[in-house]
């Protein structure tokens, strides 16, 4: 005799439950998940410094290479003089301001992890 089906127990399983703290509980993940005001003022923050690193960086190149066209302007007889400069002349700087570059906004990136893992 088959049961009623309003008496039949369903078991569901699933991954267990963690109860949420309410008072004295703070994660920034969740507030960054969740989007909410705290969230937004902690994404904000590392994309404005990752945007000062990126103006510092342009801020440089600009001053390395926006006068060299007036350089070459003041002696038009140099030709060979310009392409070792262009060629070789500015290529350290620009590795090493690429590398500057990467490594700041890693530690920055890890800096904003750090602070939302709460280690």
């Amino acid at each position: 005799m088959p049961q009623d089906p309003s008496e039949r127990r369903v078991v569901v399983t699933g991954p267990p439950r963690r109860a949420r703290r309410t008072s004295g509980y703070y994660r920034p993940r969740t507030e960054i998940d969740e989007q909410t005001t705290l969230g937004h003022t902690y994404v904000r923050s590392l994309m404005r410094i990752q945007l000062r690193e990126g103006l510092a960086v342009f801020a440089v190149l600009a001053l390395l290479i926006g006068p060299l066209p007036l350089v070459f302007a003041a002696a038009p007889d140099v030709r060979r003089l310009e392409w070792v400069v262009l060629g070789f002349g500015l290529y350290p700087p620009l590795v090493l301001l690429a590398r500057w570059y990467v490594r700041r906004a890693e530690r920055n990136e890890r800096d904003f992890v750090r602070l939302v893992e709460d280690r």
